[in-house]
């Protein structure tokens, strides 16, 4: 649920990035307070801060290519876990 509302909002800001990035700081808020609730999980708070880091430090060109990245989106993706 998490990241596909991340990646919602950061397509209907395809084309204007600053207020995407804006956005996944709102949603950044909401999912850590998920998981001080206890809603959210260690690992998918783990991955979903890393999406954050890549989305609010990518400029012009490097946030069109994480939002075209069908891997980037994956649940899993960038865990250390994964094989």
């Amino acid at each position: 649920m998490w990241i596909q509302d991340l990646r919602e909002s950061c397509e209907r800001n395809f084309d204007e990035r600053e207020k995407g990035q804006l956005e996944v700081g709102e949603i950044r808020d909401k999912w850590r307070k998920a998981h001080s609730d206890g809603e959210v999980d260690e690992p998918l708070l783990d991955g979903l801060e890393r999406r954050y880091e890549m989305l609010v430090d990518a400029q012009d060109s490097e946030w069109s290519k994480l939002l075209d990245n069908e891997d980037f989106w994956k649940a899993g993706w960038g865990s250390k876990v994964e094989g």
